[in-house]
């Protein structure tokens, strides 16, 4: 008996000892509140895309209405870094060195989310769902801290798979690309080259870049089409580049095949200002589902649409940038759950590592989150959308990205 007393006793004290030590590894938590740090282009070129954060930060709230996680209540600080990589740098150390969170989530675009993932990575501070579909966050051997959440398949896949359709229907097609200058357009530019193989440089009419600070991309729009492509491919993650593309493109009387980022497939922020006329026809990737303002059996579909009206009655739910912020919330949510009451930095990125088959409410069917300490990947299939003039709607069966 004395012996069982013993071996209890040592049990509770290890699993104690074991509790510190994650503890101790805990920054920007408590018994009643998690930290989070964001980054957001509140101001700046980018600023659309603020309204993804705005999202996240309602869903949150709602959630710590409820009750928040575990327990816990979730505060989410974030800061304005204007999509300019040295304004994040700053704000992240703010956040880390002077806030204490326990890990930085949803940082919007690849160059801002690049130019903190050394300091986060060498830190052992997670950077969970950063917002980009670069192939680049895939890599668990030299960045195991950090892991993308994207809208789409990444964004060589997405290229990939425009270029088979665009080949199917038509062998011999000419590409025409815009992209934007930096390492996302990089890697669509990569996805492409790859998906034409030994005829990238016969089938390339031309591919042209744009900074995201330009005030216009109609200059490199008129060149291309200049080369009479049969497809015009448009990579860019501003809204405003986008519409003005589609919109030139449209005055000109080019008619060619038309794939617009996954990024940009948002009726509000693109479409809407690009025309209907312009926009009609255009074809994305996409993973979520598209908007339908009066959902019949969808009850995902009018929760977020109750949830907009009661708690962002300013912003368009039209919007992918909200749809997509509201998913980012509810996988935050999901992944915390899923750590239970060990929220050390160790945890969360294992936990982070090991998501399988989680649902979220405005993915498409067939589409969960999944990955693996090898495969940072939480989502890799897609639907093509077309865009009929007045929303987006799915126009192929689920396709697999690589």
């Amino acid at each position: 008996m004395r012996s069982l007393r013993l071996w209890l006793g040592a049990a509770f004290a290890a699993a104690l000892a074991t509790a510190a030590q994650a503890q101790q590894n805990a920054p920007g938590v408590t018994a009643t509140e998690i930290k989070i740090g964001n980054t957001m282009p509140y101001s700046g070129p980018a600023s659309a895309l603020s309204s993804t954060g705005k999202a996240i930060a309602a869903y949150l709230d709602q959630v710590n209405e409820q009750g928040g996680v575990n327990g816990r209540k979730i505060t989410m600080i974030s800061l304005d870094d204007g999509f300019s990589p040295p304004k994040t740098m700053e704000a992240t150390r703010r956040l880390v060195e002077g806030d204490g969170v326990a890990f930085i989530a949803a940082t919007m675009g690849t160059a801002p989310s690049s130019a903190i993932a050394k300091y986060l990575n060498t830190n052992k501070v997670p950077q969970i769902f950063l917002i980009s579909s670069a192939s680049k966050w895939n890599d668990p051997a030299n960045m195991p801290w950090s892991m993308a959440l994207p809208w789409a398949p990444n964004y060589m896949s997405e290229a990939k798979i425009e270029v088979a359709y665009a080949r199917a229907k038509n062998p011999n097609a000419r590409f025409a690309v815009l992209y934007q200058n930096d390492d996302a357009g990089k890697d669509f530019m990569r996805g492409v080259k790859d998906a034409l193989g030994p005829d990238a440089d016969k089938a390339i009419a031309l591919a042209s870049s744009f900074e995201v600070s330009d005030p216009t991309v109609d200059s490199q729009v008129l060149t291309l089409a200049n080369t009479k492509a049969d497809v015009f491919m448009i990579y860019s993650v501003t809204p405003r580049a986008c519409a003005q593309a589609l919109r030139k493109a449209h005055e000109i009387g080019w008619r060619p095949i038309r794939f617009l980022a996954s990024g940009c497939a948002n009726k509000a922020t693109v479409m809407d200002p690009a025309g209907v006329d312009a926009g009609k026809g255009v074809l994305s990737l996409g993973s979520l589902k598209p908007y339908v303002a009066e959902p019949k059996d969808d009850k995902a579909m009018s929760a977020y649409i109750a949830f907009m009206k009661a708690r962002l009655p300013g912003l368009d739910p039209n919007n992918i940038g909200t749809v997509y912020g509201y998913t980012v919330g509810e996988a935050l949510v999901a992944l915390l759950k899923q750590c239970g009451n060990d929220l050390s930095r160790d945890n969360i990125m294992r936990q982070a590592a090991n998501m399988k088959n989680v649902p979220l409410s405005l993915l498409l069917p067939g589409i969960t989150l999944n990955t693996s300490p090898t495969d940072f990947r939480p989502i890799k299939d897609g639907y093509l959308l077309e865009f009929n003039g007045n929303d987006w709607v799915v126009v192929s069966e689920m396709l697999r990205g690589t």
